[in-house]
């Protein structure tokens, strides 16, 4: 039969909670910059592909979408 354990079997390393933090910020600031990023980037491509506007002004709409989202989002 198997042996009867009380308690945990292994506690394993103590917990770096402010390195879980900082990962964990991080994590969500690459979340919200790369969402902000790619919904830009489905923007101006629809102005290029869509419209008559040309790719000049998709670039535009990309960059001013980018950044005013980068900081709203702040």
């Amino acid at each position: 039969m198997a042996e009867q354990m009380n308690g945990p079997v292994e506690t394993g390393a103590a917990m770096d909670y402010s390195e879980h933090d900082k990962t964990y910020s991080m994590f969500l600031a690459g979340a919200k910059y790369g969402t902000i990023a790619v919904v830009s980037l489905l923007i101006a491509m629809a102005v290029y592909f869509f419209t008559g506007a040309g790719a000049i002004t998709g670039l535009l709409t990309f960059l001013i979408l980018s950044i005013g989202g980068s900081i709203l989002a702040r």
